[in-house]
């Protein structure tokens, strides 16, 4: 089973139960609990007016919907284009903009604010805040193996999550320079002329290595920019398609539901399979989940339904009318709705706009890898990474390098795979991701609702019923983009899952031999006051994942040493499955006599530990240590792949793998290099 307990020393933390007077979940009974629309999450900005509420909206235009507020540029443009296009109908016209128009509805506003978004883990979303409220506890029973394999499952769409961060900037900075096509063919005279749609993968590329070149320096210098930038996008393109919607009024009649209904009556199969480009309007769908704990829904819901929402619909509707009013466009080749609805002396200004759009939503993508891999490794499901916070005032702008060059890479290599197909070759590869990890967390939805808020099960079957059977429309009509590039999210997202869960399972097969080459701390301490060992000054600090026991590095250090310090803490680093634990509650002490004193500090998967902040923290509780008079002893393990612990051979060799490339456990939790020694053992897995 993949175990909730903490690891062993020197090594990344893993999750436990939270602590004493913490819920693991909101109950219906808290406050700020998910048992029904409008509660206030206990995590979030604060908002004390309408101003606060109008500034926190604009931010989250930025981040929450920069990836659904640019996919104008491309959504549309492939339900026409592509091995399953439809051709261009008035019937079919009306019939895509009335599934794109119902899909918003419900995937949107029906599935995520209206339900998905209560179920929240101490006002924070997203899937793998799921997987800390659903973490399995007590014994495996049949229960408990239940409760596995929705881990595992729930693991899957976390790593689906990783093949979307890598394919959307790439089809969103491709759709955007497309636009370059549309008012300039070509540039230059005669034989000096160059066609500029071979410039598009060269300028693609170039903008993207810029944006990952960025990382490094934060985003709190431009982040300021990001909502403005998508307050102009989406008045703009509500702006054309308003402006083409008074041309074609007609395509009003779209809401009807009827004419989707007829669109798959008529083309059956081939209706069904146009789903694959229609789910491209609702991506971004699970961003008002993820990013609910940073801007809170109230801020969500409003920049949605006052701006986002609007604006999508009137330029999907002014596409639609431009195609009814003018029929099949003259060069396929370079067919784009968005930039046909664009007055010819507007066009390159929107060109820059729509770049700097797909910048910011292309950013949001890389800040959520960022944050869901520091959360994968604070819940023991990754290695530990560098985690670089890029400013001193908001904890939640961090930046991975490992995570920032694995898809600067993948992006580019997409951007050289797709250079003839351009964004319509790409969004085959797109929309897996997204409906897998949609479909997924339906399924955890229904286990929240039901052990959380003691939901019926017909009222469960019916509502998350409905959910998977869009879900999973959704995602039947992309299987048929698999072999056209949607193995590339499916590959990915394979390998991802492939590290998480060997990398759990190995920390909890290194755990078990901890523990038993461990001694209890009774035990430990009586044999240690017969021994009457000699004392030097100062601190010793002992990491360890089993609080009840003494450390194997403390037992290798006293059988080579033959001393100790005259005060020993036997620190233990705990990740609950709660998005933070304040200051206030998160450090306990225990005098054990001899010198030796137990700490356990208390972190959430939203944080970073810090071993000298956690050791500040004691002083109030009796614990006096002075900082230049303090050694930390952390273990440093070889791996073997040669023992029984049950593990295949592939994943023995892929857990020592990332085990020797993972960060330090000194620069992971805080500590002063100069300050630390580390005592190697071989440990056979």
């Amino acid at each position: 089973m993949l175990p909730t307990q903490p690891v062993p020393s020197g090594q990344s933390p893993s999750t436990s139960t939270a602590p004493s007077g913490r819920s693991l979940g909101n109950s219906p009974s808290s406050p700020g609990s998910p048992s029904g629309p409008g509660h206030s999450p206990a995590h979030g900005p604060k908002i004390e007016n309408t101003s606060d509420l109008v500034k926190v909206a604009l931010a989250a235009l930025g981040v929450v919907y920069g990836d659904i507020g640019t996919s104008p540029l491309y959504a549309f443009k492939e339900c026409f284009s592509g091995e399953h296009q439809v051709p261009i109908t008035e019937a079919n016209v009306l019939g895509i903009l009335s599934l794109i128009f119902w899909s918003l509805l419900l995937v949107v506003v029906f599935k995520y604010m209206t339900f998905i978004m209560r179920a929240d883990n101490h006002g924070e979303g997203g899937i793998l805040s799921l997987l800390a409220v659903l973490a399995p506890r007590g014994n495996v029973d049949r229960r408990a193996w239940g409760r596995l394999f929705l881990i595992l499952l729930g693991l899957f769409g976390a790593a689906l999550l990783y093949g979307d961060g890598v394919i959307t900037p790439v089809i969103s900075v491709y759709s955007a320079i497309e636009g370059v096509r549309v008012f300039a063919p070509h540039i230059g005279h005669g034989t000096f002329a160059v066609s500029t749609a071979n410039l598009v993968m060269p300028l693609t590329a170039s903008i993207l290595v810029l944006l990952f070149l960025m990382q490094k320096r934060g985003t709190a210098s431009v982040g300021a920019l990001f909502g403005p930038v998508m307050l102009v996008w989406f008045v703009s393109i509500a702006a054309l398609g308003f402006a083409s919607l008074i041309q074609q009024p007609t395509v009003l009649r779209a809401v009807n539901p009827i004419y989707a209904l007829r669109f798959f009556a008529e083309h059956k199969l081939h209706g069904f399979l146009a789903l694959g480009a229609v789910v491209l309007a609702v991506t971004g769908g699970e961003a008002l989940y993820a990013d609910m704990g940073h801007f809170g829904q109230r801020s969500i819901r409003l920049a949605w339904f006052a701006l986002v929402l609007p604006a999508l619909l009137l330029n999907y509707l002014g596409q639609g009318a431009h195609l009814l009013l003018h029929g099949k466009p003259d060069n396929m080749a370079q067919f784009s709705p968005f930039y046909q609805i664009v007055p010819s002396w507007a066009t390159a200004p929107m060109v820059v706009v729509a770049t700097l759009a797909t910048i910011v939503a292309s950013q949001a993508l890389i800040s959520g890898a960022f944050s869901l891999t520091r959360q994968a490794v604070q819940l023991g499901y990754w290695p530990r990474v560098a985690v670089v916070h890029t400013s001193g005032d908001a904890e939640g702008q961090i930046y991975v390098p490992e995570i920032n060059w694995a898809m600067m890479v993948g992006c580019l290599a997409l951007v050289i795979a797709f250079r003839h197909e351009g964004s319509t070759g790409l969004a085959a590869a797109y929309g897996i991701a997204v409906t897998g990890t949609m479909s997924i967390t339906s399924v955890l939805f229904a286990v929240v609702a039901r052990e959380r808020w003691d939901w019926s099960l017909p009222k469960i079957f019916f509502l998350v019923g409905l959910f998977l059977f869009i879900d999973l429309s959704f995602m039947g009509a992309n299987f048929a983009k698999i072999a056209d590039g949607g193995w590339i999210p499916l590959a990915v997202a394979m390998g991802i899952f492939a590290i998480m869960t060997t990398w759990k399972s190995g920390r909890a097969a290194l755990e078990q031999f901890v523990q038993s080459a461990s001694l209890p701390m009774d035990l430990f301490l009586g044999d240690l006051m017969e021994r009457k060992l000699p004392r030097v000054r100062g601190t010793a600090v002992f990491m360890t994942g089993n609080p009840d026991g003494a450390p194997v590095v403390l037992l290798h250090h006293i059988k080579h040493n033959k001393a100790l310090h005259e005060q020993i803490v036997l620190l233990s680093v705990v990740t609950d499955r709660v998005p933070e634990v304040p200051a206030a509650t998160r450090v306990s002490v225990k005098d054990l006599g001899q010198g030796f004193f137990q700490v356990v500090a208390h972190y959430g998967f939203m944080q970073s530990p810090n071993v000298p902040e956690v050791l500040g923290l004691c002083k109030g509780q009796g614990l006096k240590t002075a900082d230049g008079d303090i050694s930390y002893f952390l273990g440093r393990e070889t791996l073997l792949t040669t023992g029984k612990s049950g593990m295949s051979r592939w994943r023995k060799l892929l857990f020592a793998f990332l085990s020797r490339n993972a960060r330090s456990a000194t620069s992971f939790f805080g500590i002063p290099p100069n300050r630390v020694v580390e005592m190697g053992a071989q440990i056979e897995l």
